[in-house]
């Protein structure tokens, strides 16, 4: 078992799980800088919120967000930089900036997306998993570059999510897994929680299982409490 930690900075003023905290960019790469110390072995940005009734961004408004926080990063982070989108505009742009991750878990195909690849040797993508038999991508030449996501809590039910999750062994048999539940739904139907509470000790057992399970990453807020929940977990699997 071994499971990176990709910590989530969502630059956004309006986003559901940190109420735009880290919205002013100084603050977004001062949260960055600390998740790295916290552990964290990839940093995710993402500037357009995912919660329901969010305004979509133009893939300018996207970049505006994004550039006085990826660049001073990507000139001195220790870990990887991804950036979370769907436009390839964006993704162009960070990935001329330093971005090493593409994470892009649109429903739909972006072929753009895959021409990115090619340009780019060294850049990995993020990709819903439903997107892996889908013979409008030809993914062949990049497999070892993706990770197959999940897709927990994009517009579906709570029986859906656990289906989902059951899936996670089967997926990394096919690939890399990477599964962002952090904060969703699911984990507040898990453990039965009535509040709207951050319920990090449900995260961070979400987590832990996806990982004993067989996902790669898993995308978090709370890093330092899943990475130490990691290492326990790891160094017990490498005694049994």
């Amino acid at each position: 078992m071994r499971c990176k930690v990709m910590g989530i900075v969502n630059v956004t003023p309006d986003s559901f799980s940190d109420g735009g905290l880290y919205y002013r960019p100084e603050e977004a790469v001062r949260r960055a800088r600390n998740a790295m110390r916290e552990g964290a072995e990839i940093i995710d940005l993402g500037a357009e919120s995912t919660r329901p009734g969010a305004t979509p961004l133009s893939a300018a408004a996207e970049i505006a967000r994004l550039a006085p926080v990826l660049e001073p990063l990507a000139k001195t982070a220790s870990v990887p930089i991804s950036v979370d989108t769907y436009h390839p505009e964006t993704a162009a742009f960070a990935l001329e900036k330093g971005a090493a991750i593409l994470n892009c878990v649109y429903p739909e195909p972006i072929p753009e997306m895959i021409d990115l690849l090619a340009r780019h040797p060294h850049a990995e993508l993020v990709l819903p998993w439903t997107c892996l038999d889908d013979a409008r991508l030809d993914l062949a030449p990049f497999r070892d570059r993706l990770y197959l996501d999940p897709m927990i809590g994009f517009g579906t039910t709570r029986e859906e999510d656990l289906a989902l999750l059951r899936q996670i062994p089967a997926f990394a048999r096919r690939g890399r897994v990477l599964v962002g539940a952090s904060r969703k739904r699911i984990v507040k139907k898990l453990t039965g929680e009535k509040t709207t509470g951050k319920n990090l000790g449900g995260n961070v057992g979400l987590a832990v299982w996806c990982a004993l399970h067989g996902a790669q990453v898993v995308r978090v807020h709370d890093v330092r409490e899943t990475v130490q929940a990691l290492r326990v977990a790891e160094t017990l699997e490498a005694q049994a």
